[in-house]
């Protein structure tokens, strides 16, 4: 597996803020700023980077067609890439193992993995529903970084 260290020491350093690229139709680039961070696969474990989309977005319909992103997480001019296979779980890309129960702790577990805290996960969890918000996991296939000082 890929060394995901460097790019999860970045994420406290600018709220988990990072570019994340997918694929278009026509063979473009399309990038969009998330919130990411580094966690466990809540199927199979191993470390992947994790994000929240909203449903209906250009990216979801991206990755649905090509499962590859990339993502760079930085703070001042230290950088760290990762590029991989990209698995979107959600309401419109139900996964067998992972039902209405262990979608609403993985879309925290994201929120919280890239800095986020919230005083009232209730709404929290009323506003994934209706955004019909889904996670994308990103497993690591390269990873790299500036070069350290």
């Amino acid at each position: 597996m890929t060394d995901l260290a460097t790019f999860a020491e970045l994420i406290p350093l600018d709220h988990g803020l990072c570019v994340v690229n997918t694929v278009r139709g026509d063979g473009g680039v399309q990038s969009s700023v998330v919130n990411a961070g580094v966690l466990e696969h809540p199927v199979h474990g191993g470390r992947v980077v994790g994000l929240v989309a909203i449903g209906g977005t250009r990216k979801l319909h991206n990755l649905r067609t090509r499962p590859w992103a990339t993502i760079v997480a930085r703070a001042g001019w230290r950088w760290a890439t990762v590029e991989g296979d990209a698995e979107i779980i959600g309401p419109d890309d139900p996964h067998p193992d992972v039902d209405g129960e262990a979608l609403r702790r993985l879309l925290r577990d994201i929120f919280r993995a890239a800095g986020g805290t919230h005083d009232d996960w209730d709404t929290y969890d009323r506003v994934m529903a209706q955004d019909r918000r889904a996670a994308v996991l990103i497993t690591p296939r390269h990873a790299y970084s500036s070069p350290q000082p």
